[in-house]
């Protein structure tokens, strides 16, 4: 089941936050509860991306994003994402994610994120994020200008550039 008291925990603590810039981080904590957890008794994969959300959302409430969508009736999907899980995440640990926005290209938006055990590094994710609306993809550009930002993008680093060129190459539909 979706974490919805969870997420509105989040939305809760972050009403009277700083706002942040459009490419600054927000910095949220949360615990590994028992539902959270695998038949191995860690983080289940899926609910690592749900978890995720915790901080995506928070994050377009205090950049502004949310009130860009909610003035012009947009929506907001995952549009692809890549995961890499390096530390076992365990019943009751504590842990501290990081999410931010670090660029767009003329249809996407890329989120990164990550989740923290003390100084190690558990997990690391980056989201592209479609702006939607009832007649499809909204552009950056437009949402951006909603939001009253300027809109050029800083330069995504090579990797993200190679995974989306990996992703513009991945046949679509997949072969059955």
């Amino acid at each position: 089941m979706y974490p919805f008291f969870r997420l509105a925990k989040e939305l809760w603590r972050v009403r009277t936050a700083q706002p942040l810039g459009l490419l600054q981080t927000h910095v949220s904590r949360h615990i590994c509860w028992p539902w959270d957890l695998d038949l191995w008794a860690e983080l289940n994969n899926g609910r690592t991306l749900t978890i995720f959300d915790l901080g995506r959302v928070p994050l377009g409430r205090r950049n502004g994003m949310h009130r860009a969508l909610a003035a012009n009736g947009w929506g907001a999907a995952v549009a692809g994402n890549t995961v890499r899980y390096r530390r076992r995440v365990r019943a009751f640990d504590r842990i501290e994610m990081h999410s931010r926005c670090i660029g767009w290209d003329h249809r996407f938006f890329y989120i990164e994120q990550s989740m923290w055990l003390g100084t190690e590094c558990s997990s690391h994710m980056i989201v592209r994020s479609a702006i939607t609306s009832k007649d499809g993809i909204v552009s950056p550009a437009r949402v951006l200008e909603a939001m009253g930002v300027g809109n050029e993008s800083p330069v995504l680093p090579d990797w993200v550039q190679g995974w989306i060129a990996a992703e513009a190459a991945r046949p679509w539909p997949p072969a059955r």
